[in-house]
């Protein structure tokens, strides 16, 4: 029995790719199906672990972007000065970044640095949201 729960506790550090390699490895090695109603719960049971394992780690974002949604005809000017300062973008450019919104604007930031930038631009009058 005790190789049985070696093997088990192996199998509860895989990761989810990990899991999926060792179940086509099963299927080729013993020609089994592991999507088949006979074993093949026994055989699901290492990648759904994993992938419960995996999935709070999804719930916790943390790289967001910032998306212009939205500019005011009678707040361009102001806007385009924050956008300017935030993309690190030349004035001329501006106005051609900002001809079809929405937008994201900064991408991959820190949650900070994604609600400074939306602070900036609805200071500005600008729609805004973060994803």
């Amino acid at each position: 029995m005790s190789t049985v729960n070696e093997i088990l506790e192996k199998l509860k550090t895989l990761t989810l790719l990990e899991a999926s390699e060792l179940v086509s490895k099963i299927e080729e090695t013993f020609g089994v199906d592991a999507s088949a109603p006979a074993g093949g719960a026994v055989m699901m049971a290492a990648p759904a672990g994993a992938a419960a394992e995996a999935a709070p780690k999804e719930e916790e974002k943390t790289l967001f972007d910032v998306v212009l949604e939205e500019i005011p005809a009678d707040k361009k000017v102001s806007i385009y000065k924050v956008v300017r300062s935030i993309a690190n973008i030349a004035v001329n450019q501006v106005k051609e970044f900002t001809s079809s919104l929405p937008k994201a604007l900064k991408e991959g930031i820190s949650k900070e640095e994604a609600q400074a930038a939306k602070q900036q631009l609805e200071d500005a009058g600008a729609k805004v949201k973060i994803v």
